[in-house]
């Protein structure tokens, strides 16, 4: 028995140890020492002499009843606790609750002395076993809560132990509570060492799912590690990427806000900035806060808070007119129903847990008779704020508050008051509290129940100890009034939450509405839902804008502004030929090579293909010169047929001439080959038949002036020289000329022929159809023969020019190849800087204008004698060596 006694003390004194060297609040060590009023050993010299007294003043709690197995709770139905100064020359004076009763908690508490009641009262859960429970007032401080926690740990024996041992009569089995995530820090870290289960309703920080630091932790509310994801992807839903954030400073707000802010970046989210706060705080503080929030820009506010922070921001910001913000609220303060009196809030959105309906527990609540009131400290002080009334046989007034106020006449009325207490609508972490209950219950009914023909068998003088319900609790897996009710490995619920809104009634009071919900279980991108319209800030339907920058519109690229946060960003449009589809877009993408940007640069269009073509007016033009030119070839063919045997056209060689017609002709319609779509046959044709009839064309009149000089010499004294250049040598001479040119085109396209091509490179944004040379030797080959044979040709009909007698050609010729020489000169830089579809113009140009030039220059005087000077058109007036 010494033994045992020894090791209990030792554990209740590492339990103390540990909280007075580990405990942090705010970064600051909780002290305990002297103000738990627990029950601690104290060795004398010889460890036989073990003797247990009680330290300091235990505390009563707000509402208790005797039983088999006792379930302890904790809830902060005080706002405040009670500062004490210390003086360091006397006992500090015992910790105590002030300021107002929060209706919800006080709600809280009685919802698990009604969970209590109905399994009492249960056939099938723990039959034959009376739960009892000790309900204390944490009034959310953590030494309060701390000192609760050892209390609870010894358990209820309170009177000063005088045996050789320490008693633990009366130690609850569990605890449920507490409602704050840093009290029940504080108070898991002392059950943890005991194994006493701890399960909370409200305790949302996701630190408590560390299982080696609270290995005793339950929670029947999801951590907030899925409340922070959940408002971040809800922010992201909405559009808004300009924000404002502010946290309790708390382990509830720190720990909320920094996996919000992580969440919230990977979203893509700025904060413009980030505050804490904690109701405690200096006024100047809460005030520095208010006035952030007035200076910023961001339109929507997270709030990651408890609700009694929140009260005390709101407060604050009401000393000056409210700037409208559209606020984010944690599941803490966003269904608090005390916080809707905050109308300029009207539009709050946040998440809550689920809604949930418990049978009776209305009536419960309203089962309040005078004489239940009078007896329990806390239900008088409710009673007595809420009618403004004192009890007259009030036996715990502490004050001479009440006393101002007159006497309750018995005609107050529970049913009738508007309290969050009698407001049963909004079931929310209430239904925490209730599913705690019952599975702890279910842990218990485990240990000691045992199940034959389908009725459970418990035997009440079974002793099972905290450590069995605390391995029993992790197995735990229930229905209740719909809802599942399990732990993880971790000790936390399967996360589900709803969305909810505060929207303003007809009325003008502000109520809390379901409007979607949100399931963590659910796969990735199925988890949020929204089924009703919302109501945003300022009563607006449309929802609020929140951002740094205006988004980008398509066609424009984001670049960010040096030195600030990446939602700050300047809209660049694209370049040409680079489009951006989306809002919001970071890059400009390049359109593929045969298509192009429109001019907001937000899609790309195939590329118009441009291409010298028979529907255009300058198509057109050329075709008519064209077809014109070789009209008026075949027309002067036929005048000079039809006066073959006059004098002037056997004076100039009929048949070189006829011939040079024929090939005069063919230089025009061949022009027609460089319009309209390339192919592979007009690409080779194009260039093969301007070379070859050109040739034959030069040839012809290079033959005609070789005939003049061939005939002057032949006049001369002696000279034979016409039968060595008589017909045959000229057909030959013509021949020879154009076969070499032919023998050219040939290995031209046997080697590297043209080709049709779609230049890309010329204009950006549209497709040239053009011919490539294949091989550019080969083209400049072909051109350069032309132009030797007019160079060989010029020069011979200037050494030609000044011959005597009418007959002569020469003076026509020599001014027909000066054309054609500075036509096709004056053709290469043109040919080489026009660019696209002009190229092909340019060439047809020159072709056409060397053509007229040979013609009008050669044959247009004789067709002028022969038709309007006949006259002339006689030998004798050609003999004439006199006459010019």
């Amino acid at each position: 028995m010494e033994i045992s006694a020894l090791f209990i003390g030792l554990r209740l004194a590492l339990g103390l140890f540990e909280l007075n060297s580990a405990l942090v609040f705010n970064g600051s060590q909780v002290g305990l020492k002297q103000r738990s009023g627990l029950t601690v050993l104290r060795s004398a010299a010889r460890i036989s002499t073990v003797k247990c007294k009680l330290l300091g003043k235990a505390h009563l709690p707000a509402f208790s009843m005797d039983g088999d197995y006792i379930i302890g709770g904790v809830f902060s139905i005080h706002h405040y606790m009670h500062r004490v100064k210390h003086n360091y020359t006397s006992s500090p004076e015992p910790l105590r609750c002030t300021g107002s009763i929060d209706s919800r908690e006080l709600q809280m508490s009685q919802s698990m002395v009604f969970a209590i009641d109905e399994i009492n009262n249960s056939t099938d859960l723990l039959p034959g076993i009376r739960l009892g429970y000790q309900i204390y007032d944490s009034c959310a401080a953590v030494p309060m809560a701390a000192h609760l926690a050892f209390q609870l740990s010894n358990g209820e024996d309170l009177e000063v132990n005088t045996s050789d041992h320490c008693s633990q009569s009366g130690t609850v089995i569990a605890i449920v509570g507490e409602s704050g995530s840093t009290p029940s820090i504080s108070m898991s870290r002392v059950f943890g060492p005991f194994n006493i289960p701890q399960v909370s309703h409200f305790a949302t920080c996701a630190c408590l799912s560390n299982k080696q630091q609270y290995p005793s932790f339950f929670r029947t509310i999801p951590s907030d590690q899925y409340q922070a994801t959940a408002l971040a992807k809800m922010v992201k839903h909405f559009g808004w990427t300009w924000i404002g954030t502010i946290h309790s400073d708390s382990d509830y707000g720190n720990n909320g806000m920094a996996s919000f802010l992580e969440a919230a970046h990977k979203e893509g989210i700025c904060v413009e900035y980030s505050e804490s706060f904690y109701r405690t705080h200096p006024l100047s503080k809460i005030q520095r806060v208010a006035d952030v929030i007035h200076r910023s820009t961001a339109m929507v506010v997270v709030a990651f808070a408890s609700s009694g922070d929140m009260r005390i921001l709101f407060e604050e910001l009401l000393q000056k007119p409210v700037p409208p913000r559209q606020w984010i609220g944690s599941e803490s303060w966003v269904t608090d129903p005390d916080m809707l009196r905050f109308t300029f809030c009207s539009g709050a959105i946040g998440f809550a847990i689920e809604k949930s309906v418990i049978p009776g527990l209305r009536d419960f609540l309203m089962d309040l008779p005078p004489n239940k009131v009078a007896e329990s400290p806390v239900l008088t002080e409710f009673w007595e704020n809420e009618f403004n009334c004192r009890l007259g046989k009030s036996r715990y007034r502490e004050s001479s508050v009440s006393s101002e106020k007159s006497q309750c006449d018995g005609t107050e009325n529970i049913q009738t008051l508007q309290s969050p207490y009698t407001d049963t609508s909004q079931l929310r972490i209430t239904n925490m509290v209730y599913k705690a209950v019952y599975a702890i219950a279910h842990a218990i009914h485990n240990s000691v129940c045992q199940k034959t023909n389908s009725t459970a068998q418990c035997d009440r003088l079974t002793k099972i100890g905290s450590a069995q319900v605390l391995t029993q609790l992790k197995k735990v897996s229930f229905s209740r009034n719909g809802y599942e009710v399990s732990f993880d490995a971790n000790g936390d619920p399967v996360a589900t939450y709803d969305l909810v809104n505060w929207q303003q009634s007809q009325s003008g009071s502000v109520e809390l509405v379901t409007v979607g919900h949100y399931n963590a279980s659910l796969p990735v991108g199925q988890e949020f839902s929204i089924n009703r319209n919302l109501t945003w800030v300022g009563g607006s339907t449309q929802v609020p804008s929140s951002v740094c920058t205006d988004s980008c519109l398509p066609g424009t690229r984001k670049v960010l502004q040096k030195g600030k946060p990446i939602c700050c960003y300047d809209c660049v449009p694209c370049p040409e030929g680079e489009i951006s589809n989306s809002t919001d877009s970071s890059d400009c993408f390049p359109c593929p090579r045969e298509f192009w940007s429109n001019a907001e640069r937000s899609t790309c269009f195939p590329k118009p293909v441009e291409f010298l073509s028979f529907d255009e007016v300058l198509g057109i033009i050329l075709a008519v010169f064209s077809v014109g030119g070789a009209c008026l070839a075949i027309i002067t063919a036929a005048v000079f047929f039809r006066h073959r045997t006059s004098p002037i056209v056997r004076a100039n060689n009929s048949e070189l001439s006829f011939l040079l017609l024929f090939s005069l002709a063919l230089c025009f319609l061949c022009s027609l080959t460089f319009i309209g779509t390339p192919s592979e046959w007009s690409c080779m044709l194009r260039h093969t038949a301007f070379g070859i009839t050109f040739v034959l064309c030069i040839s012809c009149v290079l033959g005609k002036t070789m005939v003049v000089l061939m005939a002057f010499k032949a006049t001369l004294p002696g000279s034979n020289v016409m039968k060595w250049f008589g017909p045959l040598q000229q057909r030959l001479t013509v021949v020879s000329f154009t076969f070499i040119q032919v023998l050219i085109c040939t290995i031209w396209l046997a080697v590297s022929p043209p080709f049709p091509l779609k230049n890309l490179t010329t204009y950006k944004e549209k497709i040239i159809l053009e011919c490539a040379l294949g091989s550019a030797l080969g083209f400049w080959a072909v051109l350069g023969y032309i132009g030797l044979l007019a160079i060989f040709c010029f020069v011979l009909a200037v050494v030609a020019r000044k011959l005597p007698d009418n007959f002569n050609e020469a003076k026509l010729i020599t001014f027909s190849m000066l054309i054609f020489c500075a036509v096709w000169i004056t053709f290469i830089p043109a040919y080489v800087s026009s660019p696209g579809k002009f190229t092909v113009a340019v060439e047809i140009f020159a072709i056409l204008a060397s053509s007229f030039g040979l013609f009008l220059c050669i044959f247009a005087p004789k067709c002028f004698i022969i038709l309007f000077r006949p006259e002339k058109n006689t030998k004798k007036q050609l003999m004439n060596k006199n006459q010019s």
